[in-house]
């Protein structure tokens, strides 16, 4: 049987009428650029993040970068960041002109390890950019209780957490600002690139908006110097549909996530630890296992595509040879990057192909 690791397909087929209509009202208005569909958007986004302000902008990579810039950070200054993450991440700390310091990340959820972050601290850490992988809420309690202690600013990296919460509350809305994707592969995706910013910050809000519109505070009274990157109405046409399904969506990723459980309990990968207090979406399974290249070669064989997420550490790319990590090579991530393996996620698969991917995963282990 072939499972996808992801099938875009199948969820357009389910949203496809609405989500015509969504763009014939856009197409129909002409206003592609920050219009209607983007403002009514931004509010419905702000909502369910529990907090006052939403901007659009044109990425997730766009919406972390532009929100040091909006904070006031650059050249000379560091942010610290997780170890274990997208490359965009520490791209978004290099591109504000700052300087990324990595901090390894604990084994149980593959988040930023909180008891490591006040060694990173130096007279030049401006803010701490807690990721929240694959899904689940990194440990924030601690993280602010460090930042409020060193006067730090906190910028979530919840690209991959939409919906997901912590201690009763959404991600987005614990630090000074929350950063979203919208990659089409995303819990929540448009069909193209976008992403967002959410704050209870009015006056970051403000200079948000700045930034994404070439440095503008008002049409050619240009206060920064400033990027284009802007939410067109067409994705947020497509996110205003979607938006509408985002819970149930993630209520079967945690279904999946439990038939993955029950099924493997006791084989030879090391299953994913869901957190205290935390609604986990499971934007990613992520497992471990000590044959990892081979089973992913066993399950390809069987038409059973998976991920990796991610092969190599920032840490070990060219492009941030010589960053700072803490401890020094960040062991934790450079250990289970040659072990982790996401199987296929989303919330159209059937029990039978969840069934099918367990099957090969225990079979593998048994051969």
């Amino acid at each position: 049987m072939k499972v996808d690791f992801v099938d875009l397909v199948t969820q357009y087929q389910t949203i496809r009428e609405e989500v015509r209509h969504e763009l014939d009202e856009v197409m129909d208005s002409a206003k592609f650029v920050l219009g209607p569909a983007v403002t009514a958007f931004e509010e419905t986004f702000a909502g369910l993040c529990g907090t006052k302000c939403c901007v659009g902008v044109a990425s997730g990579a766009d919406a972390l970068h532009l929100t040091l810039r909006a904070m006031g950070i650059g050249a000379g200054d560091e942010v610290i960041t997780a170890a274990n993450t997208f490359v965009a991440t520490a791209n978004a700390i290099a591109l504000a002109n700052a300087t990324p310091v990595l901090v390894d990340v604990r084994e149980s959820d593959y988040n930023i390890d909180p008891g490591l972050i006040e060694q990173a601290i130096t007279d030049k850490t401006k803010a701490i950019m807690p990721v929240h992988l694959y899904g689940q809420p990194a440990d924030m309690a601690p993280i602010l209780e460090i930042a409020e202690k060193h006067g730090l600013m906190v910028v979530e990296d919840a690209c991959q957490a939409h919906g997901a919460i912590y201690h009763g509350k959404p991600t987005g809305s614990l630090g000074n600002a929350g950063c979203f994707s919208f990659y089409p592969g995303k819990n929540l995706g448009a069909y193209g690139e976008g992403g967002a910013v959410v704050t209870d910050d009015e006056a970051l809000a403000d200079r948000l908006r700045m930034y994404r519109d070439c440095g503008q505070s008002e049409k050619y009274i240009h206060d920064v110097v400033g990027f284009n990157s802007r939410l067109d109405s067409m994705q947020a046409a497509v996110l205003n549909v979607k938006l509408r399904y985002l819970a149930g969506w993630n209520d079967k990723r945690r279904q999946i996530a439990g038939m993955y459980a029950d099924l493997m309990a006791g084989n030879g990968a090391v299953l994913p630890q869901v957190a205290a207090d935390v609604e986990h979406v499971f934007h990613l399974y992520v497992v471990q296992h000590e044959r990892r290249d081979k089973l992913l070669a066993a399950l390809k064989a069987q038409q059973i595509y998976c991920g990796i997420h991610y092969p190599r550490p920032i840490h070990l790319q060219e492009a941030y040879a010589g960053v700072r990590t803490v401890p020094d090579g960040a062991p934790v991530t450079s250990r289970i990057a040659g072990r982790i393996l996401s199987l296929p996620m989303h919330p159209d698969l059937t029990d039978e192909q969840v069934r099918c991917v367990a099957d090969a995963v225990q079979a593998f282990d048994r051969g």
